[in-house]
């Protein structure tokens, strides 16, 4: 099946108001087409989850600057200053996670488990309005899995049929948010004919994969 399409079909299939994965580590891997398409589109209301909101004018961060966002779920925001003023402002929600706890989030929703426990965050802020549960002598929080409507992600290379290769730092969240969403569209480097790339290298599977669109070269 050829999953390579444009980005007037895979606005038919984004609407206001998801809860949407966007990769990336402070836009190393971001899917700065699939974002665009988000603006052209005019969304409002967006549930964003991303590891960080980039830097101005990149990635995740051009949505927040346009007000398209209602809650961010994330590691950190310091590296764009808008983000945080929009938070000081109450204009925006953000749920902050530890960067391992988020990983493992996205990871448990993609591997259907119901949350698992783990002891960072216990008697800090993170804890707040969380179930703690004691396990020995030690007590763990209760983090619950963590999964979008849509996951927007960047692959190095796509083949037709959504086998996926990816390098640098979107190794790291990329192939985890494309297992915990209903819906995942990809934005490929390159795009290659379905049997050429070699088994071993593939990272996310196709059966995951729903949409593909020709992307830019980190360079951009």
């Amino acid at each position: 099946m050829d999953k390579v399409t444009n980005i007037e079909e895979i606005k038919k299939s984004v609407t206001a108001g998801k809860t949407i994965m966007i990769g990336g580590f402070l836009n190393v891997g971001a899917p700065e087409k699939l974002v665009d398409m988000l603006i052209e589109k005019d969304m409002k209301d967006l549930t964003i989850i991303t590891n960080d909101t980039s830097f101005p004018g990149k990635g995740p961060a051009k949505l927040i600057e346009r007000k398209m966002v209602k809650k961010l779920i994330c590691t950190h925001i310091g590296t764009n200053p808008e983000t945080g003023r929009q938070l000081n402002a109450g204009e925006i929600e953000v749920e902050f996670n530890p960067q391992g706890t988020f990983v493992e989030r996205i990871r448990s929703a993609g591997a259907g488990l119901g949350g698992f426990l783990t002891p960072t965050g216990v008697g800090t802020l993170v804890a707040q309005g969380k179930q703690i549960i004691s396990v020995g002598d030690r007590d763990y929080i209760l983090e619950l899995p963590l999964k979008a409507d849509i996951a927007l992600i960047k692959a190095w290379k796509a083949d037709r049929m959504g086998n996926l290769v990816y390098r640098r730092s979107a190794r790291n969240f990329t192939p985890l948010m494309a297992m915990a969403a209903e819906l995942v569209i990809v934005e490929a480097e390159n795009i290659v004919e379905t049997g050429s790339l070699d088994p071993d290298e593939v990272m996310t599977p196709s059966i995951l994969v729903d949409m593909i669109i020709p992307g830019g070269y980190e360079n951009e």
